[in-house]
């Protein structure tokens, strides 16, 4: 069998990438559920789990959400007693969120339902770290690579 032409293997790519995420997102809001924590407020918590604080830029940007949805989130875990914020010591015009101990604490439990339910899923002897780095080296490679310009309707119907 002959391989695919070049374009029709990034389409491929960009269907499995695709469906992995929506099946992943899925599954995880399925053990997020009982909790009554949604996959965003997870992604966020994740993220301010290394306990380094985190700017609502930085944050936006690693959870993948528009500003005014994330801050109403974060306000939203601030309620909740989950998150809280503080003018960062660098550059007082920067608030930087946080976990509080209770919000740690609310992490650590979510954390380890994720973590069982994904150790439930029947791939490993580590295809997660051989996964993970690859992902990670075609997110760098996207970042950094211009999108190709995409051929004018002229072009297509004649092609």
């Amino acid at each position: 069998m002959s391989e695919p032409p070049p374009d029709h293997r990034a389409h491929d790519l960009v269907g499995l990438l695709t469906r992995a995420e929506r099946l992943s997102t899925r599954r995880l809001r399925a053990v997020l559920s009982e909790t009554g924590c949604s996959v965003d407020a997870w992604r966020v918590m994740s993220l301010l789990a290394d306990g380094e604080g985190h700017g609502m830029t930085a944050i936006a940007e690693c959870v993948l959400l528009p500003p005014p949805t994330l801050t109403r989130l974060v306000d939203q875990l601030v309620d909740d007693g989950v998150v809280h914020r503080r003018v960062d010591p660098v550059d007082r015009r920067r608030i930087l969120a946080y976990l509080t101990p209770r919000g740690v604490e609310f992490w650590r439990h979510l954390d380890e339902r994720v973590r069982a339910s994904w150790e439930s899923l029947p791939v490993g002897g580590g295809d997660d770290e051989l996964l993970g780095a690859l992902l990670r080296r075609l997110i760098t490679g996207l970042e950094g690579a211009p999108a190709e310009p995409a051929q004018s309707r002229a072009g297509w119907a004649a092609g």
